[in-house]
């Protein structure tokens, strides 16, 4: 399997990576646990079946310095990771969306390591369409709890011409 191929991860990162969990992910029973050895997984405070709070772990381990370096690097390319990334930084600021990019980066990884496949990335634009599709889902699914119905609306180049004012 060709590591590099992963968007954001360099030849040194992988090496870094490599050098601290090795290619054996056995010891690793699955990818939640992994992330949470790495220190990307959430940790949440729960009382009452309501979350007090949320953060992730403080680790010193060289391989999630080379994940959030990964995914500090896809910031701006254009592939699906970095779409995600700026999708991330919109929704809750720039340093949860490193760590969340880094936790989806270590989980691509976790998965080549323990199955042995090649790395397929996604485009940009099925990315992009998968997501509108499900924000078009939960749109629907909220209209139909407040008892209204969604229909789409196509609009012609006619309709946004602006006439001048009379005068």
């Amino acid at each position: 399997m060709d590591l590099v191929a992963v968007i954001g991860l360099s030849a040194s990162g992988i090496q870094t990576i490599l050098s601290e969990i090795g290619t054996d992910m056995s010891r690793f029973p699955t990818v939640k646990h992994f992330c949470a050895w790495l220190g990307l997984a959430p940790r949440n405070d729960i009382s009452g079946g309501k979350v007090l709070r949320s953060r992730t772990h403080k680790v010193v381990n060289r391989a999630t310095q080379a994940f959030r370096q990964a995914a500090q690097s896809v910031s701006r390319s254009d592939s699906a990771i970095g779409a995600y990334y700026r999708t991330m930084r919109a929704r809750k600021g720039p340093q949860q969306a490193t760590v969340a990019t880094a936790h989806k980066i270590a989980r691509i990884v976790y998965h080549l390591l323990k199955y042995g496949e090649a790395y397929e990335a996604e485009s940009v634009e099925s990315y992009e369409q998968q997501r509108q599709e499900r924000e078009r889902r939960q749109l629907e699914r909220r209209a139909q709890k407040l008892g209204f119905t969604l229909t789409p609306v196509t609009t012609s180049q006619e309709e946004h011409v602006i006439e001048p004012a009379p005068g």
